[in-house]
């Protein structure tokens, strides 16, 4: 469950290009955001989904801080969130693949999720992401 381990820090304001970063200094790529509301209390919830981790590329984790949280940084400043769960999902002849790393966590505050939202809007726009709205997208098929 997502605790109050959320904090923002502002760092100077500079033209930062949003990042992803389990470890500092190493940017990771977003493959797919899920957001959602739970209907009852209201908290919302974040998944991450990562094709790939840099970090565990070539044993980059071993060259660089661990961060202790998942590090959303842009123009704004930092903002640092525990994840609720983190979940390596293996495939392959194998089975030793990496196919995908999901990362949730939960925001309570909508101070909060303002802010979480307006790293997202920046990150997206960069990367070349667009939101899309699943129900819409899968009733267009």
């Amino acid at each position: 469950m997502y605790t109050e381990q959320y904090s923002i820090r502002h760092l100077k304001m500079t033209s930062q290009t949003p990042s992803i970063q389990f470890f500092e200094g190493l940017p990771e790529e977003l493959s797919n955001v899920s957001l959602r509301r739970n209907r009852n209390s209201g908290v919302r919830s974040v998944l991450m989904s990562f094709d790939s981790l840099k970090a565990i590329e070539k044993f980059q984790s071993y060259t660089k801080r661990f961060a202790n949280a998942l590090l959303l940084i842009d123009e704004e400043g930092q903002i640092s969130v525990e994840p609720s769960s983190v979940k390596f999902i293996f495939g392959g002849p194998e089975g030793d693949d990496l196919r995908r790393v999901d990362c949730e966590f939960e925001i309570e505050r909508q101070d909060h999720w303002d802010r979480f939202m307006r790293f997202m809007h920046r990150y997206a726009e960069v990367n070349g992401m667009a939101y899309g709205d699943t129900k819409q997208a899968q009733g267009a098929e």
